[in-house]
């Protein structure tokens, strides 16, 4: 299901968009699409860089969702083709990822853009080793914020902190059913690798030969940092919608 936002190449999409329309109407849109683009590009399989915009099913979950790779948007929601590509602005290849998109698409749904956030992965290797000393697992605790967060877009959370309490690592399935993790550290006890300890310690927390995904804002330099450092490669962005959380009226 493609949109094209090129008003040039308008005589050469315009079947294509048709066609996907069609394909939507009739319930032919594979449910299972948006879990096999993430992990395709998790091991280096990209959409094209051919500028398009396609649209699949919403996942299920709590979520829907707008993702960018190279030139190459997804839009993961229970939207009509036609109408993603009567709202993209054909002189703008950025424009999915753009604020006037994200608050129709926003307003379509019923819901609220969430933050835009780099989409990093990496695998749990066959031969990793055991969880550290100091890391162990605890009963996750919605009253802690990480956790509290998880819990909204996330199912199955488990949780572990650091002996001494300053690292938290949550890991649950989310988007599409992949595993996604997420950590903090308090304070007083960042500059020392604790984020970067945490970060690797996700691979030990999925199935081995799994890939564990984390989401982190690209002004969040620190978080950042540390979750490269420990082995996980950027694969593109993405810009969450809660399905519960209506649009403000």
């Amino acid at each position: 299901m493609t949109a094209r936002g090129d008003d040039d190449a308008a005589e050469h999409r315009a079947p294509g968009v048709t066609g996907a329309a069609e394909r939507w109407a009739s319930g032919d849109a594979d449910p299972t699409a948006l879990r096999r683009i993430l992990e395709d590009a998790a091991a280096g399989r990209f959409p094209p860089a051919d500028g398009a915009t396609d649209v699949v099913p919403s996942p299920d979950g709590p979520v829907h969702a707008v993702l960018a790779f190279t030139a190459h948007h997804l839009v993961a929601a229970d939207v009509d083709p036609g109408e993603v590509a009567a709202h993209l602005d054909p002189g703008d290849i950025a424009a999915p990822m753009g604020a006037p998109f994200l608050a129709w698409l926003g307003g379509r749904l019923g819901a609220v853009p969430g933050t835009l956030d780099v989409v990093l992965t990496a695998r749990a290797s066959a031969g990793a080793p055991p969880f550290p000393d100091g890391i162990h697992e605890i009963i996750p605790d919605a009253r802690r914020g990480r956790v509290g967060r998880a819990l909204l877009y996330r199912s199955d959370i488990r949780a572990w902190e650091s002996a001494d309490g300053n690292g938290l690592l949550v890991v649950g399935r989310g988007l599409a059913g992949r595993w996604e993790a997420s950590f903090e550290v308090s304070p007083g006890a960042r500059g020392r690798g604790l984020g970067r300890t945490l970060a690797a310690v996700s691979m030990l927390a999925v199935p081995r030969g799994e890939r564990v995904f984390m989401q982190v804002a690209p002004g969040n330099i620190a978080s950042l940092r540390a979750v490269l450092a420990a082995g996980f490669r950027p694969i593109g962005a993405e810009v969450l919608f809660r399905k519960d959380r209506g649009a403000p009226g």
